[in-house]
Parts: structure tokens; C-alpha cells; sequence
């Protein structure tokens, strides 16, 4: 439910704060919106906002970690990193030698790789031999290097919020500039994806992977986390974690990474939504001078793997060091159901405040958890994904306990109607939540962006409000019994381990069982 909070917060924030007008429709909302698309493919949506002299902008490229290949998973999440990295006039004292530096990394860490992942075992004197050249080229290159020089520029013209995630469906960049500053940004954000450089890219890999064993590997939630995600998709790439398996990411390379650049970060698999301080007549010439020099093959076809029915119950243990979690999910359609919006209204249900049903079940009434939530949509929108539950358990309870607790709210949402008073409440705290979270100009300008590159058109925010409002008790009672199936069901648990017994120090003997000494 995250992600789509995020996209209603802003048009309700939206709505409550243009001018002084007491209401708002899209025909007024669409005065200040303008989308154009650039002979490359490129689309660009700008919404006018001059209440501050300042402006926002988020680039939303259609590739994630979906999009990883078998054996290289973590591509996704490195090309964000390296996005930031700078270009052969951003960040570099001489570039034709780093560029020759860069080279001769590949070709040593190419020659390294071959020889540690050799069938039938490596020559350790040899693997040393290559690793160590490996290592000298790192150096070279490195010696050409201006650090964070892409970055620095923007912090001097008074950037703000310069950040970037990898989502399974989507890797987003946005930060915030002056007005005055337009230009500035039109010319550093082409820049990046016209002449991209992989610069310090084995360094930026250990910190990815330090990345992964900071909040997967020595995380016990992050573990199950995991597990229980792949342990759901089978066969699509929702199965794939977007930092990448650890083993992958000891192997992928620069190389790699640009294949991966020049295949999605094009023109026409890339949406830019721009927020703020400004006039199209002023930004379409500039998105014409700097982003038409961007070369642009078709888009990527959109093919996966098709995760196959479920037909049993599936389910992860973990024994961990740690108290009590559970996990459980059903399989649920794509963004693009009919019935997408009902999902979000069960999710509320559940889990809107201290009001909602596992809230006032499991954590105030029973004292079974410490915290429990639903949620629709894990891990993305754009694929059929999951709806699921999570619970922590109280201290002296169960998570079989907490698995019957939820089963009891699952049954009752499929043979008791909700209430028109629970429906019309739930709409109303959610709403009011939403405008109330304050959102910004960078929220809009993510959200302008998300809906024009999911459905070809940014209104579908409006509708999308429509739609919720449609939202009836018979839908919820529906959709519940299509949902919630014994045999689409997956479960994840981590069941606190006993503590191992702690070994004697050495040349100490242990007493016989049942004996003395």
C-alpha cells in the first residue's frame, strides 16, 4: 500500500492547496499540466506551481530489478549508483586516459573472472597473478577520477532531496533546484544518460553488497523477507531481490552494467515529470536543445515469465535469534484489474490506524502482536504481485495464534458484510490522511511521472480517486472470496531458536549425563 499512498497523497494534497478555489475538477487541473514528447520518445509531463520560486523533478526509468537477467541479478540496483557517477567532462582530469584506464579494468577483471570461476577449480598462483592486475588497473583508473563532481556542481546551485531508488518495477531519480536553475538541470540530467561512464564501479559494488549484508543477510526480518518472496514466485522475476543474490553481485561487471544501460535507459523507456516555478514555453525549448541529442531505439519489449496458478499451500521457516514474525500472502492481479482499487479498500480495512480490524483484533483486544498490518501490492504494481499480512507476536504468544487470528478476519470479510458506516470511515481517514501527509512539488512531480509512464495518461490520478469512492461493501465480500484461498497461499515464519549451549573451555571435562565427577 506504500506506493500507492504516495501517488494519492499527492493529488488529494493538490487539490486542498491550488489558490483559494473551493473546489477543484480536472478540467482546472489540467490548465496547469502540459505533456511533450520529444522526437526521441521521450514524454515529459510539467505542472505549474509558482507559489516558490523552485522547482522538483523526478526521471522514471521503466526498468528495475524485474528487468535483472538470470546470473546477473543487482544490475538495476547498480546503474543507479552509477547514474550518479558523472560523464567523461563531469568527473574526470583527463578522459581519453581514464577512458583507456577504464578499459583495461574490464579486460583484467574479465581475464580474473575466467580464471575463478574455472570448471574444475583455479590455479591459486595464477588467480593471484590477475587478481593483483586487476587491482593495479582499479588504481590507474582511479587516479582520473574527480570524485562526486556530478553531485557537487548541483549542491552549489542549491540542490535539495538529490536521491534515487530501485524498485522492482521502476528506478527513479529526482532532486530540487532554484527556478533560475533550469537550464543547469536540463543539461547535468541529459548529460547522464547520453554519455554515461562507469566510473568506480567495483568500489560501488562492495557497497552494494555491504548494502545487502546490512539489511538482508544480517537482518533475520530481511531473510525471511526474502525467502517468502521467492518462495511465492516461482517463475517470474518478482522472485529476484532488487539488491541481487550476493553471488551475483561477486561476479557482474561494468561491462554488464552498460548493456544493461544502453537496453532501458532510452528516451522511450523513460517518463520525466517536472514540478513547479515554471512555463512550458520556457522548458519545452530547453528539452528540445539538450534531451533531443539522446538516441532512442524502440522501446523494450515487456515480457516475463508468467508465475503459473498456485495450486497448494506454500511456507518458510526460519529459526532465528529474534522473536516471533509471521508472514502471509496471496497471489493478486496487476495494477491493470478492474478491481485494482479494491484491494487498496481491504488493505485500509485492515490496517488504517488504531481503528482497523487487525489493530484492534490482534494488537488492543487479543495482545497477540505488537504490530499488524495488510497490505496489497508486494513487491510491485506492474506484474501480478501479492497481498499480504504481516504480524509480529507479542511476548508469550504464538505465531499459530496469530495465524488463526488473521484466518478469523479473512472469514469475516468473506461472509459478513462490511458495514456502510466501516466503508465510509475508512474512505474518510484515508483521505484525510493523505491530505494531511504534505506532500511537495518532488511528489507530484514522482506521481505526474508513475501514472503517465503505467497508463499513457497522468489524469488517471483523478480516476483513480473516482474509483475508490466506488468502492462497495459487495465488492469487498467479492473480491475477498476470489483472494483469499487456502491453496494461493504462502506463508513465511521465523520461530525464535534456542539458544546453543555454550562450549566448555578447552581441557575442561563434562560429567557423564546423569552422573558426576
Amino acid at each position: 500500500m506504500v506506493r500507492k499512498v504516495v501517488r494519492f497523497a499527492s493529488i488529494f494534497l493538490f487539490l486542498s492547496t491550488i489558490a483559494a478555489a473551493q473546489t477543484i475538477d480536472l478540467a482546472q487541473f489540467e490548465k496547469r499540466v502540459t505533456v511533450h514528447k520529444l522526437k526521441n520518445g521521450l514524454t515529459v509531463v510539467m505542472c505549474q506551481r509558482p507559489e516558490a520560486p523552485v522547482f522538483s523533478f523526478a526521471t522514471v526509468v521503466d526498468a528495475g530489478a524485474v528487468q535483472d537477467i538470470p546470473g546477473a541479478t543487482g544490475l538495476a540496483h547498480m546503474m543507479e549508483h552509477e547514474a550518479f557517477k558523472g560523464t567523461p567532462t563531469i568527473g574526470s582530469t583527463n578522459w581519453p586516459a581514464e577512458k583507456a584506464a577504464l578499459d583495461q579494468v574490464e579486460k583484467t577483471y574479465a581475464a580474473y573472472l575466467a580464471e575463478r570461476e574455472k570448471t574444475g577449480g583455479y590455479n591459486e598462483q595464477k588467480l593471484k597473478q590477475l587478481e593483483a592486475a586487476w587491482m593495479a588497473a582499479r588504481e590507474q583508473a582511479d587516479k582520473y577520477a574527480v570524485k562526486n563532481e556530478f553531485s557537487k556542481i548541483l549542491d552549489q546551485n542549491g540542490q535539495e532531496g538529490m536521491n534515487a531508488f530501485t524498485a522492482d518495477d521502476e528506478t527513479q531519480y529526482f532532486y530540487s533546484l532554484p527556478s533560475n536553475r533550469l537550464e543547469l538541470w536540463a543539461y547535468m540530467e541529459s548529460e547522464r544518460y547520453l554519455h554515461p561512464v562507469m566510473r568506480e564501479f567495483y568500489t560501488e559494488r562492495d557497497v552494494v553488497m555491504e548494502e545487502r549484508r546490512m539489511r538482508t543477510d544480517s537482518d533475520p526480518f530481511g531473510r525471511l523477507l526474502e525467502q517468502w518472496t521467492a518462495e511465492a514466485f516461482m517463475a517470474h522475476p518478482y522472485h529476484q531481490p532488487p539488491v541481487g543474490w550476493m553471488s551475483d553481485l561477486q561476479r557482474i561487471s561494468a561491462t554488464q552494467a552498460e548493456a544493461f544501460f544502453h537496453k532501458y535507459y532510452i528516451p522511450s523507456n523513460m517518463v520525466i515529470g517536472i514540478c513547479g516555478d515554471l512555463k512550458p514555453a520556457q522548458v519545452v525549448p530547453l528539452l528540445e536543445k539538450y534531451f533531443e541529442r539522446i538516441p532512442s531505439p524502440p522501446k523494450p519489449l515487456d515480457t516475463t515469465t508468467t508465475e503459473p496458478p498456485q495450486r497448494s499451500s506454500r511456507e518458510v521457516v526460519l529459526h532465528e535469534q529474534s522473536q516471533p514474525i509471521y508472514l502471509e500472502g496471496y497471489h493478486r492481479p496487476s495494477y491493470r484489474d478492474p478491481d485494482d482499487v479494491v484491494y487498496d479498500v481491504i488493505a485500509e480495512l485492515l490496517s488504517a490506524g488504531r481503528t482497523s480490524r487487525l489493530y484492534k483484533s490482534l494488537v488492543r483486544d487479543k495482545k497477540l502482536a505488537l504490530a499488524a498490518q495488510g497490505f496489497s501490492d508486494h513487491p510491485g504494481v506492474k506484474y501480478p504481485s501479492l497481498f499480504g499480512f504481516f504480524a509480529a507476536t507479542n511476548p508469550g504468544h504464538t505465531n499459530e495464534e496469530l495465524a488463526q487470528a488473521i484466518q478469523h478476519e479473512i472469514d469475516r470479510l468473506k461472509n459478513e458484510d462490511v458495514s456502510d458506516e466501516e466503508l465510509k470511515s475508512v474512505k474518510t481517514r484515508t483521505k484525510a490522511a493523505l491530505i494531511r501527509s504534505l506532500g511537495d512539488n518532488e511528489g507530484l512531480a514522482q506521481n505526474l511521472a508513475v501514472y503517465q509512464l503505467r497508463f499513457g495518461d497522468w489524469r488517471e490520478l483523478f480516476h483513480q480517486v473516482e474509483k475508490f469512492d466506488k468502492v462497495t461493501k459487495e465488492d469487498v465480500r467479492r473480491v475477498s472470496n476470489q483472494l483469499f484461498n487456502e491453496n494461493n497461499r504462502t506463508v513465511g515464519i521465523i520461530e525464535t531458536a534456542r539458544p546453543r549451549p555454550k562450549s566448555p573451555p578447552a581441557g575442561d571435562k563434562q560429567p557423564p549425563e546423569g552422573g558426576q565427577q
